[in-house]
């Protein structure tokens, strides 16, 4: 048995919020950089440009990418041979955001009560996740969430009759009904299969994945390419001013399901796709 004080934990947090918030990842960056290269339209290629500027001068400046700098949603994989010593593992990560907004001076977003909208001024709670597997570490990637995005995401419980088809459809129908609310060129997480909650889980996991790596299963890789394709020919382009590139990514995550179910969860992600792992 390892084990892994609740401190260490709060500190990688901590370390871990700050850095998602000023520092994109490079995956992200070259896909933008290469969507600059192939955007056809002069004004939408322009505004790649000034996002690769902003992504670089954060990076540099150590200041938050976005003024959202999100709700904090941490997932956790917690090897099954550890063992946290002094104090529980929610409260470390919750003291961890809420000691990395702070120091970080990164904008508190969250509200206590959805009804009563009063703030905690700190942005905790976090939306914490944790998942056991076998070994004996501990792996915390924390996404700030900004909920520009958030907000265009969807989900549906479509028939199983309704098929790839009705996938597509309802993929199209959300981007198109986002238009440039969510900040594009957007990278799209979407679940299939599990139950309601399953399907919304597996879909936000899916943007942790490195932007543009397929899915390793041929057809669903398959499937992520024609839905790039078919998003990028609504023309939304960069920040909803037109182009060719509205996505960067589609990453589908699947999961078995019942024979009489077919969800399906959009989670929409804006360009700052913001996310950084900590393994203990």
């Amino acid at each position: 048995m390892r084990e892994i004080d609740a401190k260490t934990i709060t500190d990688a947090v901590e370390s871990l919020c700050i850095d998602a918030a000023c520092d994109l990842g490079q995956d992200v960056e070259q896909l933008i950089s290469d969507a600059a290269k192939k955007e056809s339209l002069p004004r939408a290629q322009y505004i790649l440009n000034q996002l690769i500027d902003n992504i670089k001068l954060a990076r540099e400046q150590q200041m938050p990418i976005c003024q959202d700098t999100g709700m904090a949603v941490v997932f956790v994989e917690m090897g099954q041979d550890v063992h946290i010593t002094g104090g529980y593992i929610i409260d470390a990560i919750n003291e961890g955001v809420r000691s990395g907004y702070t120091k970080g001076y990164l904008r508190k977003s969250v509200v206590s009560n959805p009804i009563e909208r009063i703030n905690t001024g700190d942005n905790t709670p976090a939306i914490i996740h944790v998942e056991m597997v076998p070994g004996s570490s501990l792996s915390i990637t924390v996404v700030p969430k900004g909920f520009g995005s958030e907000n265009m995401s969807a989900l549906k419980m479509l028939k199983p009759a309704d098929g790839i088809d009705g996938i597509k459809a309802f993929v199209l129908d959300t981007v198109k009904a986002a238009g440039g609310n969510p900040c594009p060129p957007v990278i799209l997480g979407i679940g299939i299969g599990g139950t309601m909650e399953k399907a919304a889980y597996i879909a936000k996991k899916a943007l942790l994945r490195d932007a543009g790596q397929p899915n390793p299963n041929e057809s669903v890789a398959s499937l992520e390419q024609e839905l790039l394709h078919a998003i990028n020919a609504l023309g939304i382009g960069p920040q909803g001013l037109g182009g060719t590139v509205t996505a960067l990514a589609v990453h589908i995550e699947t999961f078995a399901t019942h024979i009489a179910g077919l969800p399906v969860a959009i989670n929409m992600q804006c360009h700052a796709s913001r996310h950084k792992t900590a393994v203990l």
